[in-house]
């Protein structure tokens, strides 16, 4: 086999992988965000509890954050990001944000 064509097939290769790898974070982040959907309205509807709609990535990664560390004072919200890891949070965040767009 060539040389330009084992290129071209290892760079596929990657490339499949890297888009499977993304379709799996994205369907983790919409499976977190279900659970955040039953309290936040994600269509940025109103309601009394306030919309995460149009919070940017770093902003709702770091609220999950402070709320695991007890620093933001909300007893459900410690519980929910207390069962988050950090890749969670942060794939949950990247998806939440990208609605907003």
């Amino acid at each position: 086999m060539r040389p330009v064509a084992r290129s071209a097939i290892a760079a596929g290769l990657v490339l499949l992988v890297s888009q499977s790898g993304a379709a799996e974070e994205a369907d983790q982040g919409a499976q977190l965000a279900s659970t955040c959907a039953s309290c936040h309205r994600l269509d940025g509807g109103g309601t009394i509890i306030p919309s995460i709609i149009g919070l940017g990535e770093e902003r709702l990664t770091n609220a999950l954050l402070a709320y695991r560390a007890s620093q933001s004072p909300n007893h459900i919200m410690h519980a929910i990001a207390l069962s988050l890891n950090d890749e969670e949070i942060a794939s949950v965040a990247r998806y939440v944000a990208a609605q907003g767009k």
